[in-house]
């Protein structure tokens, strides 16, 4: 019975992966599949109706309330730096500061991009501060698909220690915390991300760039008319993850002492009635950025609960086929990176919060490990080059770039910073 209800349970996950590749509705993918799992765990004699209604349809979504509550305010903090025309200062002083050199531009504005976006979160964000990049790598004679790659590359290397992505993968990873332990590897992570991207654009634009960076300065995006900031104010994105690393707060707190802080020293709180306003307009368009993926979060956790209630099924049929080494583990996960693109087997925001349950099902590795492992393919493949992630489809289209031309330019890069980037998890986890 067990080896019968595996296969099924197999057929269905393949099933699964086919249709999040297809670009299915990943929230209803994941609500039918938890349907199905809980049907065939019942039969199996797993589970009965009553735990299933209170640990998995409703104990999943409520467990993950405060992980949605987190994307929410990070949603919004990235609001608040775009309406303050902090982010747009920021990227102005960065153009600036390269002066003729195309390159080095280029370079800083990675740089500041990844900055920006270790605690700006959203969809919004990234489309608002896109329309400022591109316009202006493409000045620089920055050929459109290399803009894209790199500037969506950019944004995916600031994820590596943004909280609030932290936060979603901490509700599958029970006891991993946002610390020092995990930090370690984050920053260089996200290190990583940022040389290969800068070797990137150094190799390709010696190769093969259009020369168009000849466009005077006051031709580019950044310097249509925009309030100046303080200087003071620039230093708005890195408070939430210096209040989080020095001083141990959490997210909420920080965001907020972050907003209002940015608030405040742009002058956008003059009074009470013009600050109040500000403040719920921001924040009803941070809510409406991540809607859809709120309705994703609430939904995950019914499988993720159900997977691992399945578990015996699955060791039955592939006991035998994970790793049960941490270095086959991490060669495993070297050579099937690529699977984190369109939702697959090794991404979260697709089929990988079932790969999690079967690897926890039939193996014996920490969270230390598994996290990070999980982590980059992610990231690095799926949301910084991935032609399914919602803000990469909208560059796709801003930028009139085929998904063809995007993988070929994205894919090769992305795969050399996740094999590094599990490397380096393998050395410090493994």
């Amino acid at each position: 019975m067990e080896i019968i209800i595996g296969i099924i349970l197999l057929i269905t996950y393949f099933g699964l992966i086919y249709f999040a590749a297809k670009g299915g509705n990943l929230m209803i993918g994941f609500a039918f599949m938890a349907v199905i799992w809980v049907a065939l765990s019942i039969f199996g004699g797993q589970l009965t109706w009553n735990d299933a209604m209170v640990n998995i349809f409703q104990g999943g979504p409520e467990s993950w309330g405060p992980t949605a509550v987190i994307v929410i305010f990070g949603s919004w903090f990235g609001r608040i730096l775009i309406e303050t025309d902090i982010a747009s200062t920021l990227i102005k002083k960065t153009t600036e500061l390269g002066g003729d050199n195309p390159i080095w531009t280029t370079i800083l504005l990675t740089i500041v991009t990844g900055i920006i976006f270790t605690s700006t979160f959203g969809a919004g964000a990234v489309v608002a501060i896109g329309v400022i990049i591109l316009p202006i790598l493409m000045s620089l004679g920055v050929p459109k698909v290399l803009a894209v790659t790199s500037y969506l590359m950019s944004v995916g290397s600031g994820m590596y220690v943004n909280i609030v992505l932290f936060k979603q993968m901490q509700a599958i990873f029970n006891g991993f915390e946002y610390d020092w332990t995990y930090l370690r590897f984050g920053f260089s992570a996200m290190a990583i991300q940022l040389a290969v991207i800068i070797l990137m654009l150094v190799v390709r634009m010696r190769k093969g760039a259009t020369h168009a960076w000849a466009a005077r300065a006051d031709s580019l995006v950044v310097e249509k008319k925009r309030d100046e900031v303080p200087g003071i104010a620039l230093i708005t994105p890195l408070i939430p993850v210096a209040l989080a690393i020095f001083l141990g707060w959490q997210p909420i707190p920080a965001f907020i002492v972050a907003s209002v802080f940015g608030l405040a020293v742009t002058g956008k709180l003059p009074n009470y009635a013009a600050g109040s306003r500000l403040i719920t307009r921001t924040f009803y368009d941070g809510v409406v950025d991540v809607a859809s993926l709120l309705g994703f979060l609430f939904i995950l956790p019914m499988f993720n609960k159900v997977a691992g209630v399945a578990a015996p099924f699955f060791e039955a049929i592939i006991g035998g086929a994970i790793p049960q080494s941490t270095l086959g583990l991490a060669l495993m996960f070297m050579i099937a990176a690529p699977l984190g693109y369109f939702r697959g087997p090794l991404t979260v925001f697709g089929a990988g919060a079932a790969t999690i349950g079967v690897i926890n099902s039939i193996g014996s590795f920490s969270p230390q490990l598994l996290f990070p492992l999980m982590y980059i393919p992610t990231i690095t493949m799926n949301l910084s080059t991935g032609p399914t992630q919602s803000w990469n489809l909208w560059a796709l289209n801003y930028s009139k770039v085929s998904v063809k031309d995007f993988l070929k330019s994205g894919v090769p890069w992305a795969w050399l910073i996740a094999v590094l980037n599990i490397a380096v998890a393998y050395f410090m986890f493994g």
